[in-house]
């Protein structure tokens, strides 16, 4: 006969299946007597499960409460749901990459052995149709969750946006999605400050460094921290402007990869973005199609004055636009 403990893990196991289980059913399956059975059903609801009884029968069904108690997953249950959770943090569906991570990391926590080779020999042999510049490995993620959970630092091989490579050091702090790319919120003990690191720039080395204490993390609203670090700080101009547009519209147009929109209004935003190009930055705010300011650089001013001369000059001896009559104007396209 089966433990208490055990039998009810067994029992549970059978409820899961979804179908209606008679008293006399489960008593065979578990050795026990119906009696026996009543009273795990008991321990069971007292454990949070909602086990309903049939009417007119001595039947039972598990069935969903308010809250979401343990489950129990056989093996191939286990590697689909792994697999599902893997695929699910680097898919780009908005909303769920973060939480997708923290689930797998659970669950690779406790598999068996045998179970972690077979979801990695499926990974291994799949190829995701994503953006390979920025693809990365699910079971880098979950290391990096699982280190961040436990307070372990960090051992890493990392390549820098100019293509340097060298090997750092850092106190994991939080995993930040941007829609296309992952990046790691971390203290970098060599350098002694907060750094933020793309994950598909990095290679994990093992193990991992010794625990510490978690310092105060460097902003109220990482997303806020992560996009300024990534799309202003590492550029050699870093522009400011005023747009005269809601920042939602703008917001839409630009990810927190590209600029940071700030609203001042209903109708304005500040716009704050970078470039190693003045005739970019130029190019870019003004293909917005809307009416803007320029803050910083104050080079990016006297740049902007020259190149609406040079482009007026380009149209000096080209052909004249057409005038447009009222009529023109007004009727509908």
């Amino acid at each position: 006969m089966l433990e208490t403990s055990a039998r009810l893990l067994r029992l549970l196991s059978l409820l899961q299946t979804p179908r209606d289980w008679s008293g006399t059913e489960l008593a065979v399956r578990l050795g026990v007597s119906s009696r026996t059975v009543r009273r795990d059903v008991e321990r069971l609801r007292d454990l949070g499960y909602v086990v309903h009884a049939t009417a007119g029968a001595p039947g039972y069904r598990l069935g969903a409460g308010a809250g979401l108690p343990p489950l129990l997953l056989d093996d191939e249950e286990a590697v689909a749901v792994a697999i599902g959770l893997g695929t699910a943090a680097v898919s780009g569906v908005t909303g769920i990459e973060e939480t997708s991570v923290r689930a797998l990391a659970k669950l690779e926590q406790v598999l068996p052995a045998r179970l972690r080779n077979r979801v990695g020999d499926l990974r291994s042999v799949t190829v995701p149709l994503t953006d390979r510049a920025s693809a990365v490995d699910p079971a880098t993620l979950t290391a990096i969750a699982a280190a961040v959970r436990a307070r372990e630092s960090l051992r890493f091989d990392y390549r820098s946006h100019d293509g340097t490579e060298d090997r750092r050091a850092a106190e994991p702090y939080r995993l930040v999605n941007s829609g296309r790319r992952w990046y790691l919120v971390a203290w970098d003990t060599g350098r002694g400050d907060w750094r933020t690191f793309r994950i598909d720039r990095l290679r994990l080395r093992t193990p991992n460094g010794p625990r510490f204490t978690p310092r105060e993390p460097p902003g109220t609203d990482l997303v806020q921290y992560v996009a300024e670090r990534i799309s202003v700080n590492p550029y050699r101009y870093r522009g400011r402007f005023t747009v005269h547009a809601p920042a939602d519209v703008i917001a839409a147009r630009m990810p927190p990869t590209i600029a940071v929109v700030e609203p001042t209004g209903d109708d304005t935003c500040v716009l704050s973005t970078g470039s190693n190009s003045l005739d970019e930055l130029a190019m870019w705010v003004a293909g917005l199609g809307v009416p803007f300011e320029v803050h910083d650089p104050p080079e990016l001013v006297r740049h902007i004055h020259a190149l609406a001369a040079r482009l007026s000059e380009a149209t000096r001896y080209g052909p004249r636009p057409q005038a447009v009559s009222k009529d023109q104007a007004e009727s509908p396209s």
